[in-house]
């Protein structure tokens, strides 16, 4: 049986056999809000499942479809590189490939940036930054920044600054410091002893799309100089073209010293990971022959890897999706800013190009307060569930709360949105936000469903 027979055969045993093998509360939780659809299709921005229905999606696969769904020039050039029956991962070799990518790679980073090691993922990507910073400066201490999210392995969950992925799983790193996100004097307090290797950050924090004041990231690239650390950006999520720029750093004039990236430099199809890094910190990591492969990933320069970033960035540049994206992204934060004079619960609308977030919080009314305290009590953050569940099953709108205990919906949709896209966000969220101000309506009798659910759970863990 080839591989489409057996598809086609198992389509609907999906979640049965996640349950039985692989992860039974992850089929849980969607079952839970309504989640558990089939899909047997996907284009561009869109899902199509088992009865033809389309789904908009705003998740993108945490980033991942910054072109959509299997763009046509990326399926080619797999195909290509499949069929030409090259050699791939020699390993006692150097490919053709991974050298034009990181030509290319070289060529729209920011300046100094030039030398390139490539990895499967973005928490290898940090983990090797974090190597590179130690060795280079001989330095030890990495500084993090609180609600920061770099990675679920051991260094970079050292240097996440979110206690809902750590709880358990320490102890971390020794000489990771946390400091809060847009504080300068405490940056300059953790530097300032003279024996901090790097400051890690992402330029627009992802848990929250919470983008820092204009002086912030310049005035730590500043401060990361005077006392000799490295800088490190983290665009594993913000870079390549989501917040209307190469990179997001560049909203802010600040060149880095190391450039984590991975997510949409994949295409969606195989996963690949990158640091871009200034040469004399290269250089000292790899100073000698017999250290030529003393830190390395065994598929970080795979052919298929390196052939689909090649033609992501192709398509990026020769289609201009980025400057589309910085339109799209600030229509739409324009077009549901006024939501927030209207409804009490919505705090703030904002964005940079395709990563935007709504932010909700506590009523002052009597009803709707009453009825928020009733599911924040229950499991903090419940109210943003109200949100996006009724925009996914009444509006076929994919999105996701931007992290645990928030009360925050993020988007972070492909860059190729549409015109009638853009209308049908703005429909579903005017409709959905409309809606969770009705006391009592279906949308706080669905609150109630998961507040009695999360109690449940609660109680079972006890």
């Amino acid at each position: 049986m080839n591989i489409l027979d057996r598809i086609a055969e198992r389509q609907r045993d999906n979640f049965s056999l996640h349950a039985q093998y692989l992860n039974p509360q992850m089929v849980n939780v969607l079952k839970t809000i309504g989640f558990d659809r089939h899909y047997v299709r996907a284009e561009g921005p869109y899902l199509f499942d088992d009865r033809g229905d389309r789904y908009l999606d705003l998740l993108s696969g945490f980033g991942v479809f910054a072109l959509g769904r299997n763009h046509p020039k990326i399926v080619q050039a797999l195909q290509d590189v499949l069929t030409a029956e090259l050699p791939n991962l020699v390993q006692l070799d150097v490919s053709v490939l991974s050298g034009l990518l990181a030509e290319k790679l070289q060529q729209i980073t920011p300046p100094g940036l030039d030398r390139i090691f490539f990895a499967n993922s973005g928490t290898e990507s940090v983990e090797a930054a974090i190597k590179f910073s130690r060795y280079a400066t001989g330095r030890s201490k990495i500084v993090y920044c609180e609600g920061g999210y770099h990675g679920l392995t051991l260094g970079s969950l050292s240097a996440t600054g979110d206690p809902h992925f750590r709880e358990g799983f320490g102890p971390f790193l020794p000489d990771f410091i946390e400091v809060p996100f847009g504080d300068l004097a405490a940056l300059e307090k953790a530097l300032s002893r003279k024996d901090v290797a790097a400051f890690i950050t992402e330029p627009i924090q992802g848990h929250g799309v919470w983008i820092p004041e204009a002086s912030y990231l310049p005035g730590a690239a500043a401060l990361c100089r005077k006392y000799g650390s490295l800088f490190i950006a983290d665009e594993v999520q913000t870079g390549l073209g989501r917040t209307g720029k190469w990179w997001a750093i560049e909203h802010f004039g600040v060149e880095p010293d190391l450039l984590c990236m991975a997510k949409a430099l994949s295409g969606g199809f195989v996963p690949v990971g990158a640091v871009a890094c200034r040469s004399w910190i290269f250089d000292k990591v790899f100073n000698r022959m017999d250290r030529a492969v003393v830190h390395g990933s065994t598929f970080g320069k795979n052919n298929l890897a390196m052939a689909a970033g090649l033609a992501t960035l192709d398509v990026l540049e020769t289609e201009g999706w980025i400057d589309h994206a910085a339109q799209m992204g600030r229509q739409i934060v324009a077009d549901l800013q006024p939501l927030v004079g209207q409804y009490e619960c919505l705090k703030a609308v904002r964005g940079l190009g395709m990563m935007m977030a709504l932010e909700f919080g506590e009523p002052k009314s009597l009803k709707l307060k009453m009825s928020w305290k009733m599911l924040e009590a229950a499991n903090r953050g419940l109210f943003s569930q109200i949100i996006t569940v009724p925009l996914f099953t009444r509006h076929r709108v994919l999105s996701q709360v931007a992290g645990y205990g928030m009360n925050v919906v993020k988007f972070i949709p492909p860059l190729t949105l549409q015109e009638s896209d853009r209308r049908w966000i703005v429909e579903a969220v005017t409709d959905v936000v409309a809606d969770a101000h009705r006391v009592p309506g279906a949308a706080w009798e669905f609150g109630k469903t998961l507040a009695t659910q999360a109690m449940k759970t609660k109680a079972g863990a006890r």
